[in-house]
């Protein structure tokens, strides 16, 4: 039966998690992402669940990352700082291909900075943060709708390609209140569980990337390890090909998978002279200036910043003669942009300070540009 609630953010980020088949969590407390934590302490309990408050953020990531290879849905929620203390497990996971869901209601920075003000600071971090080369997953909601799906979706993508993804939320999208629905029918993707033969191999560089998963306790023996390894788990850190095959498998199941895995939402593009790249709570005041100006301005709405878009991108843009990104940052998804579309003008409005653009300025940015 479809139901209805009217919700903080957090909350129906909470609620995802839980229809999702989370049953783990391990977190810090840091605004302004608490209040995931804090339902999440009350609910999983009820459905068989644990709960862990950790004594750092390190100890969080590593936590979920035990829990995942215990066979449990795991995630954890944050803010930029605690991001941060996390890398070198993230790092770890994507090594490992262990499936986990990283929330983070992105904050005012660098360092404490804005604790319970708005930002998207942290999403070069999402595809930068960790050392080396991986390919993360990362989504962009820009409601309250969008925080309760996206992280079912999450979930999902996590089980799919056995990869750590990241929900990219900010404190506008964390502590509004909007109403939900919640449906009967929730698609979930459930974890891939590998037979039990003489054969097996945890880290087989199969033809889609992703091997199947077993939980420890399962009886296979799995050695897990962050060094590189061969198709059994095992240390092979001097044989450049063992290391080349096992990366470049690690960042492929990603890659090749772009048109799957992307998704953008657009308007008016086909004939706009000015179209405007935004996601996150921002799109909510792009949406509104598109409908209040007379030129013709189209817009896009980023849904998965990581892998970007690309192709989606280009298509999109290739009428318009100008490009207005628009962001909570001084410009990082401003040039992935600028890097794609490379016939155009791009331009950034990127602010700073805590609290949304507003649809009058957007409407400023476009007048500055020109157009029809």
């Amino acid at each position: 039966m479809t139901e209805e609630f009217f919700v903080q953010g957090n909350e129906a980020c909470a609620k995802g998690a839980l229809a999702a088949g989370c049953r783990f969590f391990a977190g810090y407390p840091i605004t302004p992402s608490t209040e995931i934590a804090e339902t999440l302490s009350r609910e999983l309990p009820k459905v068989g669940g644990s709960f862990v408050q950790m004594e750092d953020e390190i100890a969080s990531a590593g936590a979920i990352i035990g829990a995942s290879w215990g066979g449990a849905k795991s995630m954890t929620a944050t803010s930029g700082p605690g991001i941060s203390l996390m890398q070198e497990n993230i790092g770890y996971a994507f090594m490992t291909e262990t499936p986990i869901v990283l929330i983070n209601v992105q904050r005012g920075s660098p360092s404490t900075a804005q604790p319970t003000m708005a930002a998207q600071a942290d999403m070069m971090q999402a595809r930068w943060g960790s050392h080396g080369d991986y390919e993360p997953i990362a989504l962009s909601p820009s409601s309250v709708q969008e925080f309760f799906d996206f992280t079912i979706k999450a979930f999902n993508l996590a089980e799919e390609y056995r990869v750590p993804v990241f929900v990219m939320a900010d404190e506008v999208i964390g502590h509004m209140r909007e109403k939900i629905t919640v449906p009967d029918n929730i698609e979930i993707v459930p974890r891939k569980r590998p037979e039990k033969t003489d054969d097996y191999l945890p880290f087989e560089n199969v033809e889609n990337g992703t091997t199947s998963m077993p939980a420890f306790g399962d009886g296979f023996n799995v050695h897990v390890t962050g060094l590189t390894h061969d198709e059994r788990g095992y240390p092979d850190t001097n044989t450049p090909e063992t290391h080349e095959n096992l990366v470049k498998r690690i960042c492929n199941k990603i890659l090749m998978n772009r048109d799957k895995i992307c998704s953008v939402r657009s308007e008016n593009c086909d004939d706009a002279d000015i179209v405007i790249v935004s996601y996150g709570a921002p799109v909510r005041s792009v949406v509104e200036a598109v409908n209040k100006t007379d030129k013709k301005v189209g817009y896009i709405k980023i849904d998965t910043p990581w892998p970007f878009p690309d192709e989606q991108i280009k298509e999109l843009t290739k009428n318009a003669s100008d490009v207005l990104v628009v962001e909570m940052n001084l410009g990082q998804m401003y040039y992935e942009v600028d890097r794609v579309v490379k016939d155009k003008n791009v331009h950034l409005f990127g602010k700073i300070g805590g609290v949304l653009p507003t649809p009058d300025e957007i409407l400023d940015e476009i007048n500055k540009i020109g157009g029809n």
